[in-house]
């Protein structure tokens, strides 16, 4: 359908690296930098869904959170001793935009600096976000973290909006992600500000670039 109504050219998927039934013309594994396996169990004992060994099947594996490989030690070393022909490159994530989302106007991210700010997000590690969002300028003076995947209620909405009154921020801040599924309630009475990241690359953007090119002639 992609291709027939739309002209993809090409299908990014998430989470589809277990996918084994579909052929993929190349395969990204990201991993945080930092306790990437948790506690190195499958589930449901731990967050692996695979054995490491099974890194060998990667073309390219991102540790996520690390200027360099000096700062990915759990990773390299992982991928040295399961999968030592899969290149480690490194990334980081940094504020590409923001809007407000009540008048779905846009915020230059120089704005943000200074600013007393509640955050909030429902994503794998929430205090990931607050870090990033420390990186525009911004005062984080509370982080409320929700779980993986939350979808938000009138109730939640208004919690988090008496908790920005209280502590008497400009704004609330929260991810695209948790944005798409707390978009169709009432918005809290302060701003709501919606931050957009982007991954840059710190390590191997060439052997990034070939894998790209193979994959897509």
């Amino acid at each position: 359908m992609a291709i027939e109504r739309f002209g993809a050219t090409a299908i990014v998927l998430d989470d589809a690296f277990q996918h084994r039934t579909l052929r993929k013309d190349l395969e990204i594994v990201m991993a945080r930098a930092r306790r990437p396996w948790g506690n190195g169990r499958l589930l449901p004992a731990g967050p692996l869904r695979e054995p490491l060994a099974s890194l060998a099947r990667a073309d390219l594996i991102v540790a996520t959170g690390a200027p360099g490989l000096a700062d990915a030690r759990e990773v390299v070393d992982a991928v040295d001793e399961h999968a030592p022909r899969v290149p480690v490159l490194t990334a980081t994530l940094a504020p590409s935009e923001c809007w407000e989302a009540g008048r779905m106007r846009a915020v230059r991210l120089a704005d943000l600096e200074g600013k007393r700010l509640a955050a909030f997000a429902g994503i794998a590690v929430p205090a990931a976000f607050a870090e990033t969002l420390r990186g525009t300028g911004g005062v984080v003076e509370e982080l409320v973290e929700f779980a993986d995947h939350h979808w938000y209620s009138t109730d939640d909405v208004a919690r988090l909006d008496a908790r920005a009154e209280a502590l008497g921020v400009e704004a609330l801040v929260t991810t695209e992600k948790d944005w798409v599924r707390l978009r169709r309630l009432r918005l809290p009475s302060r701003p709501l500000f919606v931050l957009s990241i982007r991954l840059v690359l710190q390590t191997g953007e060439s052997t990034w670039r070939q894998a790209f090119q193979r994959a897509c002639p």
